[in-house]
Order: C-alpha cells, then sequence, then structure tokens
C-alpha cells in the first residue's frame, strides 16, 4: 500500500503556494516555509491553527475547496508521473494489489477518486479520512485496511515518506518503505524508527517489494 504525499506525488511545495493563496483570499498574512515543513503530513485542518495561528477553519475550508479544484484543474496538483503509474503497473502484473492509504479528506481525495482517474485501473481500495477511524502515526490506521483485504500485517508493506507512517506501519507489524524522493526528508529523520529499505525515488519501490518477498 502507498501514501499518497511526496510518494505516490510530489505534493508539498504545491501545497504550501496553494494554502497561502488561500490564506491571502480570506485576509490572512501568509505562513512561512519553514513553518509548513514542520507540520507537513499532519491532516490539514488540524495543521493550518498551527501554520496560520487564528484562522478562522469554517472560511479557511470554504475557500480552499476552489482553489484545490483550480490546481487539480490546471495540472499543478496531484500530478502523478508516468514512471510511478509504470511502478504500480508491474506491481500489478506481478500479481501484487495496490492500495492508497493516507490522511488526506474525503473531498481532498475527490478527484483522485474519480472513476476515469488514471488510479482507477491500478488501485484496489483506497483508504483515507473519510473511512478510516484513526489517523498515521496511529498503528490503528491499518485497521479497516487488514479487516477489509483479511491480510495479515507481515503480508503487507506500506510505502511512505514520513517517520510518522514508518511508526505507524512498524508499530503495526506492516513492512515500511520509506521513499526519500521529495527531499523534506532525510534518512537521519528516521533513525530509530521501523524501516525496512529506503528508496531515492517512488518507481525503486518494484524491487524493494521484490527484496522483501524474497527475504535477506
Amino acid at each position: 500500500m502507498v501514501d499518497v504525499d511526496d510518494t505516490l506525488c510530489l505534493t508539498e511545495s504545491v501545497c504550501f503556494e496553494l494554502e497561502n493563496e488561500v490564506l491571502r483570499r480570506i485576509g490572512r498574512p501568509p505562513m512561512p516555509r519553514a513553518v509548513h515543513l514542520a507540520t507537513w503530513g499532519q491532516p490539514l485542518l488540524g495543521a493550518m491553527p498551527h501554520r496560520s495561528p487564528g484562522v478562522d477553519l469554517a472560511r479557511f475550508e470554504a475557500a480552499y475547496r476552489g482553489v484545490l479544484d483550480r490546481y487539480v484543474t490546471d495540472g499543478r496538483l496531484d500530478v502523478i508521473p508516468p514512471e510511478n503509474l509504470h511502478a504500480m503497473d508491474r506491481l500489478v502484473a506481478a500479481g501484487r494489489t495496490v492500495m492508497l492509504l493516507t490522511s488526506r479528506t474525503e473531498s481532498e481525495m475527490a478527484h483522485l477518486l474519480a472513476p476515469d482517474h488514471v488510479l482507477a485501473e491500478r488501485v484496489s481500495a483506497v483508504f483515507h479520512a473519510g473511512n478510516t477511524r484513526y489517523r498515521k502515526p496511529d498503528p490503528r490506521v491499518f485497521d479497516e485496511l487488514l479487516a477489509a483485504t483479511g491480510l495479515a500485517p507481515g503480508q503487507c508493506v506500506y510505502v511512505g515518506d514520513s517517520p510518522g507512517d514508518a511508526v505507524a506501519a512498524g508499530t503495526a507489524g506492516l513492512h515500511f518503505v520509506a521513499c526519500l524522493q521529495s527531499g523534506v526528508r532525510r534518512r537521519e529523520d528516521f533513525e530509530q524508527r521501523h524501516v525496512d529499505l529506503f528508496i531515492d525515488a517512488f518507481p525503486e519501490v518494484v524491487d524493494a517489494v521484490t527484496r522483501l518477498e524474497n527475504g535477506p
């Protein structure tokens, strides 16, 4: 299973611009990039009071939807590179089940869940804040996924980009592959975390899964 932000597609820098545009629209000053980076990976509405102290979350959320839609329509957000889609195709062709697990809300995922999206024929299930009771780094975030598939944790590999992803997967008993492609995190950020393998770019996930399947 695969995380979305800065794993399947690179999003932090675009989201920083998007969220600052929303803040400008509701009359708020922009947040510093360092603040966005420090809170990256948290659910959006949970992070915004730290990114913009005193922000009216209802106004922010109302303005966010329109800006998000424009960024998606303009091809600025959630652009999945062809090589990442090819890697997913290789996993599916090898008989592996590919699923997504993200902390995004259902509305934030709506365009990716569309039946005509390129992910539709590649991903068998998507788990998000709308159909899971817990959020990373809580290991129970995988409960619904494991229950729906009947898989044991040790049969699953989670590919993500953050120490919180590693904690959630490792504590739940899943294998974890850390993807460093975004440059937001480095190997040392995962010190003493549950990481089975590091990859520098998402397409390397195919070989990583094979290595984990074959064992030491």
